[in-house]
């Protein structure tokens, strides 16, 4: 039903969008919504991560809870996990979303989550990631009878016993591999894996060397200029040059500035930019006219180098300048505005929302920019920059960013309390659920029989029960919002 929409995000308003966004009133939605209906766009999104980011943002818990409620069945997510592809090419990026999920379901006691989970451990292509959800939630008995396969998996060989050594260290739960280790069949194997990780570990530290320049001006920013011919990615060059400006302060003297300003004017891209990242941190008089110039350098190593050292300024002329160059139509600009949302005053909030509604005119809800200037527009109480707001939250397909509207909003909108703030409860992310515990209005019967479920939810993050039970009183009611 939903293939259309494999490579990219459903329509905002749309049951599928709003699952996919992992929005409140997708779980609202298809509670509401004929059942096979709401089961397809479910089982599309735990199948089909959604996630702008899926090492950052959350869905497991919103999508197992939504299972809880429609009662969903495993089978689905059984035959996606089993893929003729799972073995062949492992990808956490496509099992990642469905194994969380179903350890969370097995946390809430559904043993053929359980069950699955297991046997994915045994036999599915992730399956570091299935054992350490069963880490969590299985008893003794059931991880020790996992080890024949799993450490089946590694062959008695040099090699073999070198993979298992590394499994052993990438492991983020050790409650298997403890259990293993004083199994009498499997531990010896695995203490000397456990063994060889810290030793491993200790030989790494004792003999890193990184690549390091000759001890002079000269010497760095030639460095400088070999890291950016020899780094082809955009976020190894910028790694190299700020390196190459933390070895410039240490071995750079006064007599040194010309050479550095003349280099970082007209210097080659390397070295121009690692000479721009050090004068601004240092704080010099002429670095901001650089960062200017830079700019319109026409090379985009050493812009990108020039917003990133100008962005990291806190002295009272760089916000000046901050001030200055904030309504301009570029990068700098947007730089510019998001140093005012972060360290302006009450008086830069008409930029901080002209900021704010030229970002989304000319790169849509998801630009990174919209981050900071939405925290900005909180921070400084623009109350004229709601509409914008509520439209971020709408339209934004990052959770994490659809979170910061809702904190701006609760700052902003005298309405937040009895409109988004209810379906916050629902939302995938915790952060945004404590916002919403905080202000949500409890004349709507909703909110307080959801704060219920969440104040005695297991699964639920201690600082949103923390909030939720400051709302209820010890009779069960739920009191007023936050101011």
């Amino acid at each position: 039903m939903f293939e259309r929409f494999i490579a990219g995000a459903a329509p905002s308003g749309t049951l599928l969008g709003l699952l996919q966004r992992g929005r409140g009133d997708g779980t609202l939605h298809a509670l509401a919504a004929p059942r096979a209906e709401a089961l397809d766009a479910l089982y599309h999104c735990v199948c089909s991560d959604p996630r702008r980011d899926w090492q950052v943002e959350n869905r497991s818990l919103y999508y197992a809870r939504l299972c809880l409620e429609l009662d969903a069945g495993l089978g689905p997510v059984e035959e996606h996990l089993f893929a003729a592809d799972d073995l062949i090419a492992p990808d956490e990026q496509r099992c990642g979303l469905a194994l969380a999920v179903l350890g969370h379901l097995a946390g809430y006691d559904r043993t053929d989550a359980l069950v699955l989970l297991r046997r994915y451990a045994a036999a599915g292509g992730c399956w570091q990631w299935a054992l350490d959800e069963l880490a969590l939630r299985d008893d003794d008995a059931s991880l020790r009878a996992l080890a024949p396969a799993v450490l089946g998996r590694f062959p008695e060989t040099e090699e073999g016993d070198k993979a298992l050594a590394e499994a052993v260290k990438e492991a983020f739960e050790p409650r298997p591999w403890m259990l293993w280790a004083d199994d009498p069949v499997y531990g010896p194997r695995v203490r000397a894996a456990q063994e060889r990780r810290s030793f491993d570990r200790w030989q790494r530290q004792l003999n890193s060397r990184g690549p390091r320049p000759d001890w002079s001006v000269g010497a760095v920013l030639a460095w400088a200029d070999e890291a950016h011919d020899a780094t082809g990615e955009e976020g190894g060059q910028q790694r190299h040059f700020a390196a190459a400006a933390r070895c410039l302060a240490a071995v750079a003297d006064p007599e040194d500035r010309p050479e550095l300003l003349a280099t970082a004017l007209h210097g080659s891209a390397g070295a121009r930019a690692a000479a721009i990242v050090h004068l601004a941190s240092a704080g010099d008089p002429d670095a901001l006219d650089l960062i200017e110039a830079a700019t319109a350098s026409g090379s985009e190593a050493v812009a990108h180098a020039a917003l990133a050292a100008f962005a990291r300024m806190c002295s009272t002329a760089a916000l000046d300048r901050a001030r200055a160059w904030a309504g301009r139509a570029d990068d700098l600009g947007t730089t510019a505005a998001v140093m005012l949302a972060c360290r302006g005053a009450a008086a830069d909030a008409p930029a901080v929302r002209a900021a704010l509604l030229r970002t989304i005119r000319d790169q849509g809800p998801d630009a990174d920019a919209l981050w900071a200037l939405t925290e900005g527009a909180g921070r400084l109480r623009v109350a004229d920059a709601a509409p914008v707001l509520r439209h971020i939250y709408r339209e934004t397909t990052s959770s994490q960013l659809r979170g910061h509207a809702a904190r701006a909003l609760a700052a902003t909108d005298p309405s937040f309390a009895t409109g988004f703030a209810v379906e916050c409860l629902w939302d995938c992310e915790e952060s945004t659920r404590e916002i919403a515990a905080r202000h949500a209005e409890t004349a709507d019967a909703r909110v307080v029989a959801q704060l219920r479920r969440l104040a005695a939810d297991p699964a639920e993050e201690d600082g949103v029960q923390d909030v939720v039970r400051t709302r209820i009183t010890p009779d069960g009611a739920a009191g007023s919002a936050a101011g």
